[in-house]
């Protein structure tokens, strides 16, 4: 199995399937667009023309939000030939090296992440090059919040946000800080999973970051079900 982490609490198993459900969600909502969008095109020779702008940020959401839920799960692929060379403590040290570089990896996409989209939410950067420091201050900043997507048309029920974000002007489109919005949220998130992990490894409960020798372990499976086992 791909899967090491076991939720141990009824909060965990909640957030567990949240998470699997709002993955299952997303694919389910591109498979749906896009299969729309097909029948559209060859059966009326017509579609949807924000389709495939809507399947691009579902995808996107799908990867980041997917990318922290598979370090929970230890289900990231790696390559672990040289570490298998050592004994359980040898592991265990590049075990928690790994970790503590993903940490500092992770830390600075979030921050990276928050300083891009920032600016489209009509909030301030981040100050200091690698560890943020303090916000800029308010006349420093550039705001986008009145940057729209291309061909997603924003739902009437969304028109509240106008006068906060876009001086009560009228949005054609959804504003870019909604599907941009997954950036910091998914960075954040996935900084926290691998905190988590490395944690896990400090303290015995998991031995890596990433899943090893999955295809052994498939061809071991099928030979147990050829043999009947």
């Amino acid at each position: 199995m791909a899967s090491s982490y076991e939720p141990k609490t009824p909060l965990g198993r909640f957030v567990n399937e949240l998470e699997e459900t709002v993955i299952a969600l997303l694919l389910g909502v591109m498979t749906l667009i896009t299969f729309t969008n097909v029948i559209l095109r060859y059966g009326f020779n017509t579609g949807l023309i924000w389709g495939l702008e809507m399947v691009t940020f579902l995808f996107a959401w799908l990867v980041l939000f997917g990318a922290s839920y598979a370090v929970k799960v230890t289900a990231h692929l790696g390559v672990d030939v040289i570490v298998n060379l050592f004994g359980p403590r040898g592991r265990k040290v590049f075990a928690l090296v790994g970790g503590t570089i993903c940490i500092g990896y992770a830390f600075l996409v979030f921050k990276g992440s928050w300083d891009y989209w920032a600016n489209f939410a009509n909030l301030p950067q981040t100050t200091g090059r690698w560890f943020p420091i303090g916000f800029e201050e308010m006349r420093g900043t550039s705001y986008r919040g009145w940057y729209e997507v291309i061909d997603i048309p924003l739902p009437e029920w969304m028109r509240f946000i106008e006068p906060i974000m876009n001086d009560g002007d009228a949005y054609e489109k959804i504003p870019r800080f909604i599907p941009y919005a997954i950036m910091p949220f998914g960075m954040g998130l996935f900084l926290l999973r691998i905190v988590q992990a490395t944690v896990r490894i400090y303290t015995g409960e998991n031995k890596t970051l990433i899943v090893s020798h999955e295809a052994e372990e498939a061809i071991e499976d099928v030979k147990h079900m050829n043999a009947g086992d």
